[in-house]
């Protein structure tokens, strides 16, 4: 795996329209959690997918917390850690 390239970019949502402000780690949406399929390695912006991916469920270790995504064109499942400023309603709901 290549390191992490940090790119900070803002976007809007293709699930919500959300006007997402980046900050270079930023990878999905605080609103509603979706995020996009464009990365084969951090950053890179290589995959030729660019599927939605679709907010799965939320998981605990050691600690820390992260979102679990599948792909919604492709079905490739990945995760993410949450940010301080994800929706915590939307949160929860994941873990329903």
């Amino acid at each position: 795996m290549k390191l992490f390239q940090r790119r900070i970019e803002d976007f809007v949502c293709e699930n919500c329209g959300y006007k997402v402000s980046g900050t270079g780690y930023t990878n999905h949406c605080p609103k509603c959690l979706y995020s996009k399929h464009v990365d084969v390695n951090p950053g890179d912006r290589a995959e030729i997918c660019m599927g939605l991916m679709k907010p799965i469920g939320v998981h605990q270790v050691q600690g820390e917390y992260t979102i679990s995504y599948k792909c919604v064109k492709c079905g490739k499942v990945s995760k993410n850690k949450l940010a301080a400023e994800d929706d915590f309603d939307q949160i929860i709901l994941l873990t329903k």
